[in-house]
């Protein structure tokens, strides 16, 4: 890692330990009693911690529901992904194809990320450029999916959780021009630039998304008749592809294609693996949650079935 602290490195590790310690308390409260699991600060931790169908699990005040905002605007968050890391985009492929300079309001904030330091992204253009790619055709995806695949029912989101999922891709993009990758790893022409992990995380990434792709698709069908029409937007148990390993494959592969930019900056930068580790906690969370929701709502749910990870969690 770069000497110092840097504010960008802080947050998502900050982003991170945040929700591990979440998955830990909510593994704890199931434990404590009933009178404490009434407080309104338990029930205020359960309503930001949960999303969609597992807020049905809980008792909530009108209050909270006040604050609520339909499931089915997460292709607000995808929007909001594709123009501004799209934006992001065409200004890194000019410094890379043009050898123009970014713009002065981007390198200042670049450099206030970076605690004061110059940017140490755009110093190996090729791997960054690869990885903004790859995040751009994933929201593309992403935003694709919401609007033509999948079936959503009246589920809510807290109105915190709408406005973080609006801020995270913005920050997301900015995250990959300030990687820490070192200097040696990479060539100053493009062919020495081009490495085997470039391929090998391309390649995680193709896969890790046509199985998020295929398992959000499996989970619409469950909802729509043989023509396509909705038939209903209750909740079904999934079976087939990995739902017969995991509860929850769509993020398993969240974590791998996260995982798989890692691999495109060659393993070696501190900052996009916080940003894994943030994004494996986030998963964990929601994967344990939507677990314990099928347990309780399906009596012949499956108990070897895993909640995130296959034969491990």
């Amino acid at each position: 890692m770069l000497g110092g602290l840097r504010f960008v490195d802080v947050t998502w590790f900050l982003l991170g330990f945040s929700f591990l310690l979440a998955f830990c308390l909510h593994r704890f409260s199931r434990h404590v009693h009933r009178e404490f699991e009434r407080s309104h600060i338990v029930q205020l931790f359960q309503d930001l911690i949960r999303y969609g169908k597992t807020k049905t699990q809980i008792k909530r005040s009108d209050f909270l529901r006040s604050l609520d905002v339909p499931k089915r605007w997460f292709w607000h968050f995808y929007t909001v992904s594709v123009v501004w890391n799209g934006l992001l985009l065409t200004l890194l492929l000019q410094t890379f194809l043009l050898e123009e300079g970014l713009p002065k309001w981007l390198v200042d904030t670049l450099t206030f990320l970076n605690g004061g330091q110059t940017n140490p992204g755009t110093d190996r253009p090729l791997s960054v450029l690869l990885v903004h790619i790859l995040l751009w055709i994933h929201s593309l995806r992403r935003l694709l999916e919401c609007l033509f695949v999948s079936v959503f029912s009246d589920g809510v989101i807290h109105i915190v959780q709408y406005a973080f999922g609006l801020s995270y891709y913005i920050f997301l993009g900015l995250t990959v021009f300030c990687v820490d990758i070192p200097l040696n790893d990479e060539g100053s022409s493009v062919l020495g630039q081009l490495q085997w992990y470039h391929a090998a995380g391309t390649a995680l990434f193709l896969w890790a998304s046509w199985l998020q792709h295929h398992s959000l698709a499996l989970l619409a069908s469950l909802r729509t008749k043989n023509t396509g029409a909705v038939d209903t937007v209750g909740h079904h148990m999934p079976h087939g592809c990995w739902f017969d390993l995991v509860s929850c494959p769509h993020y398993f592969a969240e974590v791998l294609i996260y995982v798989s930019m890692a691999f495109c900056l060659g393993g070696a930068s501190v900052t996009w693996w916080l940003v894994v580790f943030y994004v494996f906690c986030n998963q964990a969370l929601a994967a344990q949650l939507c677990q314990e929701f099928y347990q309780s709502k399906f009596e012949d749910y499956p108990p070897q079935r895993k909640a995130l990870i296959p034969f491990v969690f």
